[in-house]
């Protein structure tokens, strides 16, 4: 048999080719993913950063401690504790101290002022943002003079104020000038060529205050904040909460000293107060220092979507592999039943046969597997770039020295190709000896019991199981592990049931052409559907890429159009105003309840963090409003209550909350840590998980004002308020858009990662699939030389030929497109109904510009691959393909 098995190699290696090709580029794409997912799983260690040069830094509690009958449940608290003014005042008993305060600010370049500091000169400096990035949006004033183009900071996460004093600690070294002496001087950070020196003049922004700073100092940049450094005294006037300490004393003195202040802490007099329940103060030394930095966790948190988006893309890969593989070995067995017929007639058992084609697997799925491990290691790299390169992935990110997913891709891809060999030896062991005599190759469109079951089960459960998740937890359709996974449980159904499927759709689709006075519609109709497994092993690429791109981007179009219909009617405000410092200055709120017709509300963002079932530590985003005036600007998708009774002892949650039930009291912490009980005045529909938790400013944690949404009065003037406000934004460094366009960009910031991680998955899977079609494609037309020569010797032309030929793909393709079109469309009609379970109604959202897009490409790919062999073929005389045939 061995002797058997390597001639039929030789003679078929375009058959295997097909599948040689199927299965290297899964691998391939399997063992790049893999890597990239390894190098997500340890983020790079970082030393102290922002107290890299304190011995010692004492900190406030910034982590929320709850203990539960089954360990300590931990949370990150939104508004950290600062230390306690008792335990300052010990600390410094013990040596010299720093006390470091951190606070948002936003800062536009005024005017230069000359040597001797006496008046402007020329255009403005620019003012750094530690990258060199600057940008003339819009005139501010700066307060003491005309108004010029400023420079506003442009950084990642927003520039930060600090007492100068804390510079030491990380430390900073004066580039230029000197440090600030007095109320009104300022040191900024200033990377090389930035064009910042001593004398600029900027607008400084503070939660505070807006005024005029003059720069007397530069250090260069550190690279994980943007500073302003102010006096100690000026900045303990913005910020007079002490964030940390730096102390220079023993540590374990300073360990002593916070115990004992602890200790020393008077009890509580009224017993109903709110309860802290936040971790102690934090004594760092060593390397945990690095906890005092701004967002330790960041890098960790960075790699959590990628390590998302790298596992989802690694399963549909290997997922789109065994479907494309199984397809394509199938067809290969099909294609050789007069050959394996032969085997039967000179003696070969269906034991044999069945070993022939595991072997075959078996060469194919080693060889393969070895091309895509090599392909993998190469493509790698070029996938961490683009990952970087879209934003996808942190800036550092890069492939690691690992080599188990190179391992697990090549035995995966092993185990792909026998696994995808299975069905086909199983038919290849059926052939009785009669089919040496065939002389056409009709399908009859049965289907062994076997595979009727299997796909009937596949079916059966991926129906069942989104309409079981409608009646018990709606939202689990919502979720990206769920629509991600779903389509592909349908698509294995009709890829299944195929065969079955094939025939009926091609008549439907070509029912109209094939009436056209034309042979080539009624031509390609019949050899579409009697071919029905050449029919369905082309189709399945197309069927896969259609579904999923018509799955995975409608799911996600639908789910945004949702979110953005329920922000929408969240709020009836006319204008929105933010900060790009992270905190609305007072001032830009005062000026703005000043506005005549303006109904002004300011709101914070914070957490609430609740125990469910005695376990589980629960925490959801909420927002801290004055219930009357967010009464006057929102309308929220209440089910109960009304958000004017909202009050310092209650809270608006949703029906995700376990309780939920009007009047109810609930124990909650706050987003500073404290622990309160409060009675539900409210209940919002679940919608999409956008309508969060409401609560007064009382219990937001000593959260900063970072939206203020504003509505004009009936019968106001809109152009006069928004001028109004447009020049309280501008005296304030504050950014005031209408409502419609704040929300369209809320919804493209918050989707981005998400549509460019798809769109990259799909990329993928279509080129992955893209270059199978053409595999099977070649092989298809490999098989069916002497049927175009027939054609050739009834009369047919070349060029009729060939046009049948692309008329035939073409038809395959749409066959294809229509069953994914059919997966599609029961996917999103399961979404529609989940988020009219929810209360979040909303069309569903077809893409039809990225559907058209791969339909187009397969198209193009499937005459490309049919047309050229065919072509090829036809060089020869008809006459011979027929007599080699015979």
């Amino acid at each position: 048999m061995l002797s058997v098995l390597f001639s039929g190699l030789r003679a078929r290696w375009v058959t295997l080719a097909g599948s040689f090709l199927a299965l290297a580029l899964g691998v391939g794409t399997v063992a790049a993913t893999g890597l990239a997912l390894a190098a997500t799983f340890d983020a790079p260690h970082r030393g102290p950063q922002r107290f890299a040069a304190a011995p010692v830094v004492v900190r406030g509690a910034d982590r929320l401690e709850v203990p539960t009958p089954v360990g300590v449940r931990t949370r990150k608290l939104t508004s950290p504790r600062p230390v306690p003014p008792a335990v300052v005042t010990a600390l410094a008993r013990l040596g010299p101290t720093v006390e470091d305060r951190t606070f948002p600010v936003s800062v536009t370049a005024a005017a230069r002022l000359d040597a001797d500091g006496t008046g402007p000169v020329g255009r403005p400096g620019p003012v750094p943002d530690g990258t060199g990035r600057l940008d003339d949006s819009r005139p501010v004033p700066d307060g003491t003079g005309p108004v010029d183009h400023p420079r506003p900071v442009a950084d990642g996460t927003g520039p930060v104020g600090h007492p100068w004093p804390v510079a030491a600690a990380t430390p900073y070294r004066l580039t230029a000038g000197r440090a600030p002496a007095a109320p009104g001087e300022v040191v900024v950070t200033a990377g090389p060529g930035s064009g910042v020196r001593p004398g600029d003049r900027i607008t400084v922004t503070t939660p505070r205050f807006t005024g005029p700073r003059t720069v007397v100092g530069t250090v260069r940049p550190a690279g994980f904040e943007t500073a302003v450094f102010f006096t100690a005294s000026e900045a303990a006037r913005i910020s007079p909460a002490v964030d940390a300490v730096v102390v220079h004393a023993p540590a374990a003195a300073v360990r002593t000293a916070v115990a004992a202040a602890d200790r020393a802490a008077p009890a509580t007099p009224d017993v109903t107060a709110p309860e802290a329940t936040t971790a102690p103060l934090a004594v760092l030394t060593g390397d945990d220092r690095r906890r005092a930095d701004p967002d330790p966790d960041r890098d960790a948190e960075a790699l959590v979507s990628v390590n998302a988006l790298l596992g989802t893309a690694a399963g549909i890969t290997a997922f789109v592999s065994l479907l494309v593989v199984a397809s394509t070995f199938s067809y290969a067995v099909a294609q050789r039943r007069r050959e394996i017929g032969l085997l039967r007639t000179a003696g070969a058992t269906p034991g044999q046969v069945r070993r022939t084609v595991y072997a075959e697997a078996l060469l194919v799925g080693v060889l393969a597997s070895a091309a895509g491990v090599r392909l993998g290691m190469s493509g790698a790299p070029r996938l961490a770039a683009l990952m970087r390169d879209e934003g996808i992935a942190p800036g550092w990110f890069a492939i690691g020295e690992r080599n188990w997913p190179l391992h697990t891709a090549f035995w995966t891809g092993l185990a792909v190709a026998l696994l995808g060999s299975v069905l086909a030896a199983r038919r290849a062991g059926k052939v009785a000896p009669v089919e040496a005599l065939r002389e056409s190759d009709v399908d009859s469109g049965t289907m062994p019991l076997s595979r009727v079951v299997l796909g009937a089960a596949v079916l059966l459960a991926g129906i069942a199981l989104p309409l079981l998740a409608l009646v018990r937890d709606p939202a689990d359709l919502l979720a990206r592990k769920t629509y991600v996974t779903q389509p592909m449980v349908l698509i294995t159904g009709f890829a299944l049931f195929a065969p079955v499927l094939v025939r009926p759709v091609t008549r439907l689709l070509l029912w109209l052409p094939s009436r056209l006075p034309t042979a080539v519609p009624l031509l390609t109709r019949e050899n579409a559907c009697a071919a029905l497994r050449r029919t369905a092993a082309v189709a399945a690429p197309v069927l896969v890429t259609t579904a999923m791109a018509a799955s995975l981007l409608g799911t996600t179009a639908t789910l945004a159009g949702a979110r953005a219909a329920e922000a929408d009617r969240r709020s009836a405000a006319d204008f929105v105003a933010v900060a790009g410092g992270g905190a609305v200055p007072a001032a830009f709120v005062d000026r703005a309840r000043a506005v005549p017709g303006a109904v002004v509300s300011a709101s914070r963002s914070t957490s609430l963090s609740v125990l469910e079932e005695g376990t589980a530590l629960i925490t959801s985003e909420a927002r801290g409003v004055d219930p009357a005036d967010a009464a006057a600007v929102s309308s929220l998708p209440l089910v109960a209550g009304d958000l004017a009774d909202l009050d310092d002892g209650s809270v608006i949650v949703n029906e995700e909350w376990a309780t939920h039930r009007m009047g109810a009291r609930v124990t909650v912490w706050l987003g500073d840590g404290r622990r309160t009980t409060l009675r539900i005045a409210g209940v919002m529909r679940t919608g999409t998980g956008g309508n969060g938790v409401y609560v007064t400013p009382r219990n937001a944690g000593g959260a900063r004002i970072d939206r203020v949404e504003v509505k004009v009065r009936a019968g106001a003037d809109r152009s006069a308020v928004a001028a109004r406000l447009a020049a309280a934004g501008e005296a304030t460094g504050t950014t005031v858009t209408a409502r419609s366009e704040a929300l369209a960009d809320e919804g493209r910031s918050s989707g981005r990662n998400t549509r460019v991680g798809l769109l990259m998955i799909l990329l993928i899977a279509l080129v992955h699939t893209g270059i199978a079609l053409a595999a099977v494609q070649v092989m298809a037309t490999a098989g069916r030389v002497r049927d175009l020569a027939v054609l050739r010797l009834a009369g047919a032309t070349r060029a009729q030929v060939l046009r049948a030929v692309a008329a035939e793909a073409l038809a395959v393709v749409a066959v294809g497109a229509v069953l994914g079109g059919a997966v599609a469309g029961l996917n999103l009609l399961g979404v529609r109904a989940a988020l009219g379970r929810l209360g979040a109604d909303a069309g569903i959202v077809v893409p039809w510009g990225t559907l058209g897009l791969v339909v187009a490409v397969n198209a193009l790919v499937a005459v490309v691959a049919a047309v050229l062999p065919a072509a090829l073929a036809l060089r020869v005389r008809p006459a011979e393909h027929v007599g080699a045939g015979a």
